[in-house]
């Protein structure tokens, strides 16, 4: 699991994205700080996971709220960002297949994620994960002199019992289910 004392090494894979790329569509960069404020607030219901290498952070993965509304708590959105001296190794196939069995030992059922277009590397590892494509934004994003389409994926993981129960809050996990759904393979 990730920690705000992460926030460096995120910042470092992170920062260069918005600022050099449409992938993400936040203009500005968030400082370190924001970062580890963003970790911390994440953390109080969802898993953010990094996986580290001999150098330092080499990928995160992490989860957020789909929508606020109420019935839409058994879903959350996810990203997952490698640093580009390990892209293609399959960090990212291994951070988001952990992220995925934490979440459905949480009790959530979908993943959500939305994917600047065009990005034939992330929807690879999307869909490489279980992840189907299900809609897409025309021109929604306007960043680096150009209009850009989003794409969404969907991954349907969980139980789908009727009625369902709660999603619990990370902190909720017992700490051996925790640990098996991060090492699992």
């Amino acid at each position: 699991m990730a920690t705000p004392r992460d926030a460096a090494g995120i910042h470092a894979i992170y920062a260069p994205i918005v600022r050099d790329t449409f992938v993400s569509f936040e203009l500005e960069a968030p400082g370190e700080s924001q970062i580890a404020q963003r970790i911390a607030a994440t953390l109080r219901k969802y898993p953010w996971i990094v996986l580290e290498d001999g150098e330092g952070i080499a990928g995160y993965a992490y989860a957020n709220e789909h929508r606020e509304r109420l019935a839409y708590q058994w879903s959350v959105d996810v990203s997952c960002y490698v640093h580009p001296r390990a892209r293609g190794s399959g960090i990212g196939r291994s951070l988001y297949q952990a992220l995925l069995r934490v979440l459905r030992a949480q009790g959530f059922c979908n993943a959500f994620a939305g994917i600047a277009l065009p990005n034939a590397a992330s929807v690879a590892l999307h869909e490489a994960v279980g992840f189907k494509p299900i809609g897409r934004y025309r021109n929604v994003g306007y960043k680096l002199g150009a209009w850009h389409d989003s794409g969404w994926w969907q991954c349907a993981f969980g139980e789908f019992a009727s009625p369902p129960p709660i999603p619990l809050a990370l902190p909720e996990l017992e700490g051996r289910v925790l640990d098996a759904a991060l090492r699992s393979p």
